[in-house]
């Protein structure tokens, strides 16, 4: 049976984050607000609880789970060849919703997925999902819808696509928006913007002129 904690209230707040880690110690499945939807949460280096959390939104290994982090400090030791640019898209966003294709240490041992070497990772601007992640690591994180419906901006809409799939929901209320974050990748010369979202290309372009933009 699936336990939800409102974290607005702060006794709940402080038992909903130590049964969240807890969980995500034993290899289970959370959800969590973040600063643009709902998130479905696993160990990062739990192959098997990130094999579930693929299952559990119906996804294939196709698309792989991106990474969420609670510092910048933590990208020393997951990824590799991380350019000036990069560093630079992190202090002028991070924590915030741009999320950042880049590729990851080839020592790790962990299975998001079919990734090609990279990592797409990312630090919320979410106290909850920071105060997580602070405690247990990095955390693979997908929106916390099934596949092919939208992205849940409550946690009465992830609990009902999701149920007794996930062990703990986390309620921090209405997520500030639905627009999801942007994703650059910078595991190239010259970043290109993958996907357009929370920030413009215009403000990205601020930090890298030469910014280029998928099709």
């Amino acid at each position: 049976m699936a336990r939800r904690y409102d974290t607005n209230d702060a006794t709940d707040r402080v038992t909903g984050l130590r049964e969240a880690a807890s969980a995500v110690r034993r290899g289970e499945l959370v959800v969590l607000p973040t600063d643009t939807v709902y998130g479905i949460g696993a160990d990062a280096f739990s192959s098997e609880a990130v094999s579930d959390l693929l299952a559990a939104k119906g996804r294939g290994r196709n698309m792989p789970t991106p990474v969420l982090i609670g510092s910048p400090n933590t990208l020393h030791g997951l990824v590799t060849d991380f350019s000036e640019l990069a560093w630079e898209l992190v202090d002028a966003f991070w924590p915030g919703a741009l999320t950042l294709v880049a590729r990851h240490q080839p020592s790790l041992q962990w299975d998001l997925g079919d990734t090609r070497g990279t990592v797409a990772v990312r630090m919320p601007l979410h106290p909850v999902a920071i105060e997580l992640l602070t405690e247990v690591g990095p955390m693979a994180v997908s929106s916390a819808n099934l596949t092919g419906h939208p992205a849940p901006e409550n946690c009465d809409a992830a609990q009902q696509m999701l149920g007794d799939s996930v062990s703990v929901y986390l309620d921090g209320g209405p997520t500030p928006g639905n627009v999801p974050s942007s994703i650059v990748d910078v595991s190239r010369e010259v970043p290109l913007l993958l996907r357009q979202g929370a920030i413009s290309p215009d403000e990205l372009r601020k930090v890298v002129p030469d910014l280029e933009v998928a099709n």
